[in-house]
């Protein structure tokens, strides 16, 4: 039997979005057009495929069973083309739209930033909102590169690489009238404190540890990026718990003073995702590993709150 084979990434398509005219629009097709390849797949099938219900558009079981040998199909034609393809990332005239959450943002994109400058000039990084789950990054949907941060229960089609994992440190004001170089469990149960809220799982991560080490927090205020915190911190006696690396970033602030937590509150992973059809893409590639890279040296600089 003959396929025509451009109707297998609307069929992909179709299955991501589940939107006819999100769809259409990623396809950069129009929607009758989109709607007479869905008409073509669905004789080809002998099943209706996708379901118009209030919501979207609902997948059969025979689209949810065709889905992962249909994409993993054309993953690997993409991977056999990109593959012939050379990159060279000092001539590359490329764009990259990549999502990190608020501590990638902080911690890593500057150096990513500054390692393209030097390496690949005229590759462009467009950063899009890491939101509140994998869908809203556009990752799932392919409008996005990459997204970093902690990844937690991946769908089967993307790929997961773990970067590092980070720990956390206490950052008060230089001249707190109670704290000197450390800090303990019931100063720190004590005192009100600045919580970050950021979109994604790191807030979760934190939360968890408090919680299994027993540990209780008087929130006075909740900001939603870590760049609010050393205003606060500095004009009150509060406390935050933060990141190891961006405590060391704020350490060269006078008007703070950053302190071990009262106990181990353990790590938390920063992972990098994309796609499973970008696996085999040459450039993309290229960045995921300058990426790796970069995320390994910062992880690796040796810094002790305190110093």
């Amino acid at each position: 039997m003959r396929y025509d084979l451009n109707l297998l990434p609307v069929f992909v398509t179709l299955m991501e979005e589940r939107n006819v005219t999100r769809a259409a629009d990623r396809l950069g097709i129009t929607q009758p057009a989109l709607s007479n390849a869905l008409a073509r797949l669905r004789v080809v099938m002998r099943d209706p495929l996708f379901v118009r219900e209030r919501y979207g558009m609902q997948p059969t079981q025979m689209a949810l069973e065709l889905a992962p040998v249909i994409a993993t199909a054309l993953a690997a034609i993409d991977g056999a083309v990109l593959g012939q393809q050379e990159f060279d990332p000092a001539e590359a005239d490329l764009s990259f739209t990549i999502a990190p959450n608020s501590y990638v943002e902080y911690v890593l994109m500057p150096a990513i930033v500054a390692r393209l400058r030097e390496t690949a000039p005229g590759i462009r990084l467009r950063l899009t909102p890491y939101g509140n789950d994998l869908i809203e990054t556009g990752v799932m949907s392919g409008t996005t590169a990459m997204v970093l941060g902690r990844i937690v229960e991946p769908p089967d089609n993307l790929v997961v690489q773990h970067l590092m994992d980070e720990g956390l440190a206490c950052v008060v004001r230089a001249d707190h009238p109670e704290i000197s170089d450390s800090l303990s469990k019931e100063q720190y149960e004590r005192m009100r404190h600045v919580n970050v809220v950021p979109h994604g799982r790191l807030r979760v991560g934190l939360f968890q540890a408090l919680e299994q080490r027993g540990l209780r927090r008087e929130v006075a205020v909740s900001v939603t990026h870590f760049l609010a915190v050393p205003e606060m911190i500095a004009v009150t006696d509060y406390c935050a718990t933060l990141p190891r690396l961006i405590c060391r970033h704020l350490a060269a602030d006078p008007r703070l003073k950053i302190v071990p937590a009262p106990v181990d509150l353990g790590s938390f992973p920063v992972d990098l995702a994309w796609h499973v059809r970008h696996r085999d893409d040459p450039a993309h590639r290229w960045l995921r590993s300058l990426i790796a890279d970069v995320a390994r040296e910062v992880s690796e600089v040796r810094w002790t709150p305190g110093e």
